[in-house]
């Protein structure tokens, strides 16, 4: 028997499968009357495949698999005795002799590390999301906020009163939709919850791509999770690793005694920094495999989003690489083609299968059209991390206020290309560990200043052009570097500091998802503009946003010195009067209180260009946004 009809091979060869789980690994089924399961395998330089597990006492001789007689390199067999729940893997003879045995490429679920075999499971699950994937539907390709929640499952959140155990995602789904509700962000994303022998790798070294870690429960219960996150409808973005794998025994290394899903060259098929090996992506198999994958957590888990993970790595030949250790590709540059084009072909295969989802691309070089059309040339993502943006602004917020006169252009300079990508702005897990400190630690000055300057730094964040994202604790300003191996500190809610940081974020969240000039263009430069960033001695820098609607449009100014400034003149468009709509020196905020008047009428003096301004109070180290009245 078989699930392959021929049809399937043919795309297979072809690397336009792009739905392999519904076909190869395990499947429950029923064959001549017997019920059992059914597993392929593509192993093509194998002279010898058996099914070993806990229903044949993992006796190598108990189940040989058949190879197909069509050269695809797939081997098949139906076990009656296999049922959902066995542990299996599969020994390899090579055709060289060599002798391994492996986990399924294609398991649905795992055992638990540090145990490697893959488990028989289903997927089968009742949904109740479907007013959340409809509305996602209707509203695809229209503006809207983004602001992500970047979380890892083992470490939101332990349970002290169990050996200060992980979370399950049980467990999560009955405490993270209400915290993300509280909080005001819009979309959660899970640092890869895929399969994973090294806990301590944060799930960047995957050898289980279909299957959801079994640390944290069954992929019903990671189904339960989504679906729990979108009855209160927040969405779901995906870490997603396509670049690179580990060389555990067990997992897609060196498969069937060949390099099979790596390049055989190590110029080409090792990665140098992470150990670890790098996916063939002009064998048209192995992309058919990673483009099933993709599509998988999108169609069986009903993600909304994919963030693809250390996407430079892939693009450059050259990447961490010296002289002599990379070869040019064939018109002698360090561009990976091979690469690019799986890229591409991927973003157009997401986009036309689920275009009501978003593909984001972790990319921290100056790599041209990220985030534009592939038939402009372009990658075809839907957005790209900022890391210019990032960078500047923390090297900027980390000077003490005195200093930071002299380095304007540092906090200003991202908008010289705000708006050649589709920018997501980024404050991640990579910027609170191996002692680059916490965002609040990274702040100068007393415990004051330290909290006064993480408000203004959020504050103008969520004004700045761009979706937003924050790395977990961050958001309650939590003092220490994230570790993996604990919980976040939740006791530091109870203090006023990190209470009010809590409540900076929620208010910025609401206010970014409310009012439409912070996102309708977000990506176009029609959407800012320059008020003033030249008064780099107060260190001040003001700026409009601007939605569809003039009435919508808000005007930032950030004074970012712990000085108070009075009657401070800003140039306005229109005449009128405005109104002060949030304050980071606010008293409720744990600021010193310093505000504008209820009302603020604009006069006929001409300043920054603009016929009308306005005399405002400048709070010390404070942002405030204000909006006509």
């Amino acid at each position: 028997m078989s699930l392959l009809t021929e049809f399937d091979i043919h795309l297979f060869k072809e690397g336009k499968h792009f739905h392999l789980y519904k076909k190869l690994g395990s499947h429950l089924m029923e064959f001549n009357g017997k019920k059992g399961v059914y597993f392929a395998l593509w192993a093509p330089n194998a002279s010898q495949v058996s099914v070993i597990g806990d229903f044949n006492d993992w006796y190598r001789q108990a189940h040989p698999m058949k190879a197909r007689p069509d050269s695809s390199g797939i081997w098949e067999v139906f076990i009656p005795e296999a049922k959902k729940g066995s542990l299996y893997k599969y020994f390899i003879k090579s055709n060289n002799g060599y002798e391994v045995e492996k986990g399924d490429p294609y398991a649905f679920y795992w055992e638990t590390p540090p145990n490697t075999a893959s488990v028989v499971w289903d997927l089968e699950n009742t949904w109740n999301d479907k007013k959340w994937l409809t509305k996602r539907k209707k509203e695809a390709g229209k503006a809207k906020p983004v602001s992500v929640y970047e979380l890892h499952i083992g470490s939101w959140k332990r349970v002290p009163e169990d050996g200060m155990r992980s979370l399950s995602y049980r467990e999560l789904a009955e405490q993270l939709p209400g915290y993300l509700k509280e909080t005001g962000f819009t979309h959660v994303e899970f640092m890869p919850v895929m399969e994973h022998p090294f806990f301590g790798s944060w799930g960047y070294q995957v050898t289980g791509y279909f299957a959801p870690s079994s640390r944290f429960g069954t992929p019903q219960d990671f189904m339960h999770l989504v679906d729990a996150l979108h009855q209160a409808e927040i969405g779901v973005i995906l870490d997603w690793v396509p670049s690179h794998f580990p060389n555990d025994l067990h997992g897609l290394h060196y498969f069937d005694g060949t390099f099979l899903y790596e390049h055989e060259d190590p110029n080409k098929g090792f990665h140098p920094d992470w150990q670890s090996y790098i996916f063939n992506y002009g064998r048209n198999e192995v992309r058919s495999f990673l483009i099933s994958n993709a599509l998988y957590w999108l169609d069986v888990f009903h993600a909304d989003g994919l963030r693809v993970d250390a996407v430079a790595s892939m693009l450059y030949l050259d990447y961490s690489r010296k002289e002599g250790e990379w070869e040019p590709n064939e018109f002698g540059g360090n561009e990976d083609l091979e690469a690019i084009s799986f890229l591409k072909e991927f973003n157009e295969v997401v986009y036309a299968q689920f275009p009501d989802t978003m593909t984001i691309a972790e990319e921290s070089t100056a790599w041209p059209m990220v985030s534009k059309p592939t038939y402009i040339g372009g990658l075809g993502f839907g957005m790209k991390w900022m890391m210019g943006w990032m960078h500047d602004t923390l090297e900027y917020f980390q000077k003490d206020p005195v200093h930071r006169k002299h380095h304007q252009n540092t906090i200003t300079f991202s908008t010289t290309y705000a708006f050649t990508e589709n920018f997501m702005l980024p404050l991640s897990h990579d910027e609170v560990v191996y002692g680059k400190q916490a965002i609040l630690n990274k702040m100068p000055g007393d415990a004051w200043n330290k909290f006064a300057n993480l408000r203004a730094l959020y504050s103008y964040m969520f004004a700045h052009p761009g979706t937003k994202l924050l790395f977990m604790g961050a958001e309650f300003g939590q003092p220490s570097e994230w570790n993996h191996d604990s919980s976040l500190e939740w006791h530091l809610m109870e203090e006023a500091p990190h209470h009010n940081i809590k409540n900076t974020i929620a208010q910025l969240n609401k206010l970014y998802r409310s009012e439409p000039a912070l996102y309708e263009k977000s990506f176009e430069a029609e959407g800012f503009e320059w008020v003033d960033f030249q008064d780099a001695e107060s260190s001040v820098i003001s700026f409009l946003r601007k939605g569809i609607e003039p009435k919508d449009n808000i005007l930032v100014v950030c004074n970012l010195t712990p000085v108070p400034r009075e009657n401070y003149r800003i140039g306005v468009p229109q005449q009128g009067t405005w109104k002060e709509i949030f304050n980071s020196d606010s008293n409720t905020l744990g600021g010193s209180g310093v505000k504008n008047a209820e009302e603020v009428r604009s006069e006929a003096v001409p300043t920054h260009q603009k016929e009308h301004s306005v005399s405002l109070t400048l709070p010390p180290m404070g942002v405030i946004y204000l909006k006509r009245g």
